[in-house]
C-alpha cells in the first residue's frame, strides 16, 4: 500500500483566541534553538470511532481548542523570522482538513512509511520547509469515521518534550479534562542567544539522504526486551535500560550488514544519540519548559567483534560523560558540550571509512496518555519519518513496556538487516497495530 488518495476539504489559519500582548510580539530564540536544524518534528495520532457523523463536530472541537491553546503557546501562532527570533504576529497555525480514500484499518494492518508521510500537512523531508509557519496540523478523516491527526512543529522552537507538552495542553483544553498546561518559556535565561557564525547542523548535511535508502518498522515487545536485557550486563553496566539494549542491538545488526556489504569486518562505526537534558541539569528543569533542551553524544565501536554488552557499555559511557559536562547551568558558559558532538558528527559524515548512525528516542514521553481530545486515547502514535539514511527512531508501544522502532538504511544494508536472525529473535517486522 504505497499510495492513497487524499482530498483536501479545507485549509485555514487558526489564530489565538486572545491577541498576544505587544510586549511579547518578538520571541527570542535561545542558543540551543539557534543550533537546532530548520526542520519540523512530525507526529501522527490515530483514533477509531464507530460514529461516521462525528467528523464535523470533532473538527470544530479541534479548531476551537487549538485557538485557545495558542493563546498560551503564542509563539506557535507566529512566523519564524530568522535564526534569532519568531515574530509573534498571531498569523496562526496552518490547519488542513482532508478526506482519505481508505479505512483506518488499512493503514494500521501494515504501516507503510511512504503512506504515513502523505498524512502529514507538509513534507518533513524537505529541509527548507523549516522556515515560516511554526505549526502545521492536518486532520485526516477516514471512510470508517476514524481520524488521523498529522502535526508538524518547527524544531527551531521545540524538541520532542515540547511537542508532548503542547499535545497535552491542547488535548486537555479540547476534552475539558485534566489541568490547564501552561508552558514555561525559560530557554533564553538558561542558554542566552549568541551572534553565531556557524551554520546550524541541518540534516541535509547527512548526505546519507538519498533515494536508495528504505525505512522499515520493527517492534520489540516487553517480554522480548526483558530477555534481551539479560545479555546486556558487563563490568561497567550492571543493568541496562530498555533503550540502551534495543539501540545497541539495532546498531550491532546495522553494523554487521554494512561490514558485510563493504567486505570489511573492521569497518569503524559510531552512533550519535540525542539526550533530553531537562532532568540531567542541576537543578533539573521543569518538564514543561518550551524549547530545545537537547544534547548529544557519540558512542564508538572499533572492535571487529562488536558484542551487545560492549555496545551497551559504550552507550552508557557516552551518556555518563555527557551528563557530567552538561549538569551545570547556564549552559552558555561552555557550549562545547552541545556543539562538539554535532561538529564531530559532521566530520564523521565526510569520511568514507566509517558509518555514523543517529538514534532519537521518544521513549517515556507520555503521548498516548496525553493525547485524549475527548474521544479516547489514540489507538496508535507514530513519528516514523527518519529523514536520512542510517537514522533510527525509538518510541514506546501503547502498553509502555515495548519499543517500536523505525530504521532507515541503504537498500543493500536493509536487505541483510531485515533478515538478521539475531534481530528477528527479539523484534517483529512491521506487525499489525492490533497484534501487539
Amino acid at each position: 500500500m504505497a499510495t492513497i488518495e487524499i482530498g483536501i476539504i479545507a485549509k485555514e489559519s487558526i489564530k489565538p483566541s486572545s491577541p498576544t500582548p505587544i510586549q511579547l510580539k518578538t520571541f527570542n530564540l535561545s542558543l540551543l534553538d539557534q543550533l537546532a536544524p530548520a526542520t519540523y518534528i512530525p507526529l501522527l495520532l490515530f483514533y477509531t470511532t464507530s460514529d461516521h457523523t462525528a467528523a464535523a463536530g470533532r473538527s470544530l472541537q479541534l479548531k476551537k481548542s487549538l485557538s485557545e491553546t495558542l493563546t498560551r503557546f503564542y509563539p506557535f501562532a507566529g512566523r519564524i523570522k530568522d535564526n534569532s527570533s519568531i515574530d509573534c504576529n498571531d498569523d496562526g497555525a496552518s490547519f488542513t482538513e482532508a478526506q482519505v480514500s481508505c479505512l483506518l484499518s488499512d493503514i494500521l494492518k501494515a504501516p507503510d512509511h511512504e503512506v504515513l508521510k502523505q498524512l502529514l500537512p507538509i513534507n518533513c523531508e524537505a529541509f527548507l520547509e523549516g522556515r515560516g509557519c511554526v505549526l502545521h496540523v492536518q486532520a485526516n478523516y477516514f471512510k470508517c469515521g476514524g481520524i488521523g491527526l498529522g502535526i508538524c512543529l518547527s524544531h527551531k522552537i521545540a524538541d520532542a518534550a515540547t511537542l508532548s507538552t503542547f499535545i497535552r495542553s491542547w488535548a486537555n483544553t479540547a476534552s475539558g479534562l485534566g489541568q490547564t498546561v501552561c508552558p514555561i518559556f525559560n530557554t533564553v535565561s538558561i542558554t542566552p542567544p549568541r551572534d553565531i557564525s556557524m551554520t546550524p547542523p541541518a540534516l541535509e548535511n547527512l548526505k546519507n539522504r538519498d533515494d536508495k535508502s528504505v525505512t522499515k518498522r520493527f517492534v520489540f515487545n516487553g517480554s522480548k526486551i526483558a530477555a534481551l536485557k539479560t545479555k546486556a550486563p558487563s563490568m561497567s553496566v550492571k543493568q541496562a535500560t530498555k533503550v540502551e539494549t534495543v539501540a545497541a542491538l539495532i546498531w550491532k545488526c546495522a553494523m554487521k550488514a554494512s561490514r558485510t556489504n563493504f567486505g570489511s569486518s573492521s569497518r569503524l562505526s559510531a552512533l550519535y544519540q540525542n539526550v533530553n537534558i531537562r532532568n540531567r541539569t542541576v537543578p533539573p528543569l521543569p518538564n514543561d519548559s518550551v524549547g530545545n533542551f537537547i544534547g548529544s553524544f557519540i558512542a564508538r565501536a572499533e572492535d571487529s567483534e562488536a558484542e551487545l554488552h560492549g555496545l551497551v557499555a559504550e552507550l552508557r559511557k557516552g551518556i555518563e560523560e555527557f551528563c557530567k559536562k552538561a549538569k551545570r547551568l547556564p549552559l552558555s558558559e561552555d557550549i562545547s558540550v552541545i556543539c562538539e558532538p554535532q561538529m564531530e558528527a559532521l566530520r564523521m559524515l565526510t569520511s568514507d571509512d566509517m558509518d555514523l548512525y543517529a538514534c532519537t528516542s521518544w521513549c517515556r514521553f507520555p503521548l498516548y496518555e496525553a493525547a485524549d481530545f475527548g474521544w479516547g486515547k489514540p489507538i496508535w502514535v507514530s513519528s516514523g519519518i527518519p529523514p536520512a539514511k542510517n537514522m533510527v527512531f525509538l518510541m514506546d508501544t501503547k502498553g509502555g513496556d515495548g519499543i517500536e522502532s523505525w530504521v532507515r538504511l541503504s537498500q543493500e544494508d536493509m536487505k541483510l538487516f531485515e533478515c538478521d536472525q539475531e534481530l528477528l529473535a527479539y523484534a517483529s517486522l512491521n506487525p499489525s497495530i492490533a497484534s501487539y
